[in-house]
């Protein structure tokens, strides 16, 4: 390792993961979604969760060739249906509000080249199969975050340029520690200061209560509709039990929900995506009363029609995110290909479910009465980047009367 204090500095972020991302409640079970190459990060965050009071650590893992080796050679019955083991699994993690880590090393180009219809058929089974403990987790009902960990293949997409891949891999870590404040000297007061910035942020914003959007910039010029009490969050969530957490680290954003029912225009997207294990380029998108009519990509175009597809909800958008250029990862200048990362480097929007959280009372609404807010619903939840130091978004309010927010990619 050419960080010499590697380990030291995996341990301060175990116990980050474990503190301040999913904030570890005594008797919590906890369960950890992680990659076989990351049992070394997987095991610490174990240690960390049970030193908290957790009752039970629960390690699910995946690996990035199986699951090519079962995309493209399994059944299609097998590609079609979840078991109903699985499924069980999911309604008693709904049940239990289990506490969710995921940590994402996933190679960017994994299923390149596999059949996208079988890709896609997979990501619906599954989606339908686990939509109740995604449904808890989209509401906040338990707590949550996502956090990133380096390996050889994503390293090597992200830093082409190194020689080795110790060194490509040392690099990512490096950066991965640097966006989650691990070299300050005490990481948690670090976050709870950046949680406090973020959040007196986005009370400015739910002060305002803007009707729209309106964003312009190169190859965009979109209007997009914010509900009625709609709520901005910055950093920290808190969940049902009321303890907070973090949903992402990092993040540097502010978002909310956009009326799935009052989107048109035109917007470019202005960094790659990756997504079912394929990277996905020069987006654009033309919506009309909300809706997606018109789509094309310079990369990945099937595979975005595939996402369209999904279901209705995933043609419609569940969120608006606004991150200034000037944010730590945007200048950093790197494309993580990874959307924890390059979310948090540009303003952005999500194709797919809303988090019902993003209007007052909505975790307690029941479907209908979250689409009537103007909530989008769907088994998906993608975003993809569309900020730039050349995007100007104003808001407007419900006289009409505009305000700047956004002037050349920073807040106005």
């Amino acid at each position: 390792m050419v960080l010499s204090n590697f380990d030291t500095l995996l341990k301060k972020y175990a116990h980050l993961i474990a503190k301040v991302g999913v904030n570890v409640q005594k008797e919590d079970t906890v369960v950890v979604y992680a990659s076989v190459e990351q049992a070394p990060l997987a095991r610490l965050v174990t240690k960390e969760a049970y030193q908290l009071g957790a009752a039970e650590v629960i390690v699910q893992w995946n690996d990035d060739e199986i699951q090519r080796e079962f995309l493209s050679h399994a059944k299609d019955d097998r590609i079609n249906e979840v078991p109903a083991y699985k499924i069980e699994e999911a309604n008693t993690f709904a049940e239990k509000r289990v506490t969710r880590i995921s940590i994402v090393s996933q190679n960017p180009d994994a299923l390149l080249g596999v059949d996208t219809n079988r890709v896609a058929a997979f990501q619906s089974a599954r989606g339908k199969a686990l939509q109740a403990v995604m449904e808890a987790t989209q509401s906040n009902k338990l707590r949550w975050t996502v956090v990133a960990a380096s390996s050889p293949a994503w390293a090597k997409k992200v830093f082409p340029e190194l020689t080795t891949s110790e060194e490509q891999v040392d690099r990512l870590w490096d950066e991965i520690f640097k966006t989650t404040r691990i070299y300050s000297e005490n990481p948690v007061k670090a976050w709870e200061e950046h949680d406090a910035a973020m959040r007196e942020q986005a009370e400015r914003l739910n002060k305002e209560q803007f009707s729209a959007l309106h964003y312009t910039a190169p190859g965009t010029d979109i209007i997009i509709g914010l509900p009625d009490n709609h709520v901005w969050e910055g950093a920290g969530s808190f969940a049902a039990d009321g303890n907070e957490f973090m949903a992402n680290m990092p993040t540097e954003e502010v978002f909310t929900a956009p009326d799935r029912n009052r989107i048109d225009g035109y917007i470019t997207s202005t960094k790659p995506l990756s997504y079912a294990g394929t990277t996905l380029n020069e987006m654009k998108f033309t919506f009309k009363d909300g809706k997606v009519v018109e789509f094309s990509a310079k990369e990945g175009a099937d595979v975005l029609s595939s996402l369209l597809s999904i279901d209705e909800g995933a043609k419609h958008l569940g969120e608006v995110a606004l991150v200034p250029d000037p944010s730590p990862i945007s200048q950093s200048g790197i494309t993580f290909f990874n959307t924890l990362f390059d979310e948090n480097a540009s303003n952005h929007l999500a194709l797919g479910a809303a988090y019902p959280f993003s209007v007052e009372g909505g975790t307690e609404m029941t479907k209908e009465e979250l689409a009537q807010a103007g909530l989008n619903s769907s088994q998906t939840h993608v975003d993809f980047m569309v900020g730039s130091a050349q995007m100007d978004i104003d808001g407007i309010r419900k006289d009409g009367s505009t305000t700047p927010i956004f002037r050349n990619g920073d807040w106005a």
